[in-house]
Formats: C-alpha cells, structure tokens, sequence
C-alpha cells in the first residue's frame, strides 16, 4: 500500500514506519513538527495526493495529559489535527485512516486530553458515515521503547532520571497507582495484525496486558541502574488516572499475545540509555 503518516519521528510513528516498510509497503509523505511541519502543511498541499494513497496514519499528537490541563488548548490542536487529517482523506480521495487515540478515554478520569480524543474516534466514525472513509481506531496504553522519548513520558523521565541520580516522582498513592505498560515491538505487532486482517471501522485497545505498580516500577528501574536516586511522592494530579488496566479482548481474537513483560522491556530500555548516555552525557537535555 502507499501510506501517509503524520507523526512519524515519534516512538510510534518511528517504529511503525519501520516496520511497514520492511513488510513492502511505501511510505509517500510523512508530516512530523520535529521535520518542520505540522499537521496545517497539509493545507499548502491541495490535490497533489489525489487518488494517490491508500491510506492515511495518524499518529501526531500532543500526549502530555498534565500539559493539556493546565492548558487546554494543545489539547484542542489535536481536535483540529484530526479534523484537518479527515478532511485532507476527504478532499484527495484517500479511503482509509488509521487513527491513534488514547486508552486513558476508557478511564473514569475526564480532562481536555481525552475529552478531544473521544472527538477524534467519533469523527472517523462521521467521515465513514458521511464519505465512506474507512478507519481503524487504536488505543495505545503506555508504549515506551528503546529510543529517547522527547515527549518525556514516564518511562523516559524515570530512567533518565536514575541514570543521572535525579528524584523519580510518583503522584499518587504508591501502593495503588499502576499503569498497563506496552512495549513498543509488541505494539507494532498488534497494530499489523490488525492492518493485516483488514479490520476496518473497529476500535482496539493494545497493551502489554499486565497492570504493573508504579512504585514497584520506579524501585526496580533504581535497582537495575545501580542508582542513588530516591523515590519522591505527591499527591494525586487533577484527573489524571491512577488505575489503569485495558480489556485486550477484541484484538486477542486476532492472535494478539504480548512477548515482552514488563521487567525485560525496562532492561532493554535501560541498556539502550546507558549507550546513548555514555556516548554523550548531554543526550538527556532536550
């Protein structure tokens, strides 16, 4: 298939990219702000891909659901986004999108972030409706991978931290705040099982089926960094889910079994780290 992908610098979009690639398909445009475009270069477009992608990818977003409370309107850029997404799918003619929302709209917590994801996934199922765009609906869970996260996500943030002696930060109750963590090969497997089975116009919850405590976390990344660093905790952010474990059911019907449990992907993670770091030990400042 031609593809596009927007997003496509991000752990996601990197791995995803990769991997469609290696299994044949060709990747005709790519829109990524670290490549200085965002997702309002698809206006300077116009008709350039008309009839000529299979499918559309969207996987750029802004994650940070802290950042979109204290301000909501980077959370509303990513309404806009996946309308201008849909619309660019509309004008040129493209039949399919892949869109990639979030897991924290199953919690009960409600915020800015996952109230416009919900926009999203109801928009794709309006653009199937009205214009006859198929799409597939994912829900991440927490997917870190052996690659510098600059979103500065948790498992980025904890393992940097260790390796540089710094507090790790848990908000929350420790013996109750727990996170169903993804590796990100396991990701990319479940997203081509479902692109490989043509499972359009479904919604489907990945992860890493295996709720782990975050405390329980931060005291093993300590523990494998051989670190000083001490484990610091707050309260509760505002709304802001402190349980989180995913219904994989619908995706299991495909096959969909995880191969890397939680303790062996923070290894992999912390291995790569320390690479990284002892070839430039400013590789964390960004």
């Amino acid at each position: 298939m031609k593809i596009i992908i927007t997003g496509d610098k991000g752990l996601i979009g990197t791995f995803l990219a990769e991997r469609l690639k290696k299994e044949g398909h060709e990747i005709i445009l790519t829109i990524d702000l670290k490549d200085g475009k965002d997702i309002h270069y698809l206006k300077n477009i116009g008709t350039e891909y008309l009839n000529k992608a299979d499918m559309v990818i969207h996987a750029a977003a802004f994650c940070k659901i802290n950042k979109c409370i204290e301000t909501p309107l980077l959370a509303h850029e990513n309404s806009t986004d996946v309308f201008e997404v849909l619309e660019f799918c509309r004008i040129n003619k493209i039949p399919k999108i892949v869109f990639f929302s979030s897991s924290r709209i199953l919690c009960e917590e409600k915020n800015p972030y996952t109230s416009c994801k919900i926009y999203g996934e109801e928009l794709c199922k309006a653009y199937k409706q009205c214009y006859n765009i198929d799409y597939i609906i994912i829900r991440p869970s927490t997917v870190y991978g052996p690659i510098l996260d600059k979103t500065k996500r948790l498992m980025h943030i904890f393992i940097s931290n260790a390796i540089l002696g710094k507090d790790l930060e848990i908000y929350g109750d420790p013996k109750t705040k727990t996170l169903d963590f993804t590796y990100v090969d396991d990701f990319i497997d479940g997203v081509m099982l479902i692109l490989n089975n043509n499972q359009w116009n479904q919604e489907f919850n990945i992860s890493g089926n295996e709720e782990y405590n975050i405390f329980e976390l931060a005291k093993f990344i300590i523990s494998e960094t051989k670190s000083n660093s001490k484990i610091k905790v707050y309260d509760a952010e505002v709304s802001q889910p402190q349980s989180v474990r995913l219904d994989l059911s619908n995706i299991e019907k495909l096959g969909y079994s995880p191969k890397i449990n939680i303790n062996d992907g923070v290894k992999r993670n912390i291995e790569k780290y320390k690479e990284l770091y002892l070839k430039d030990n400013e590789v964390f400042n960004f």
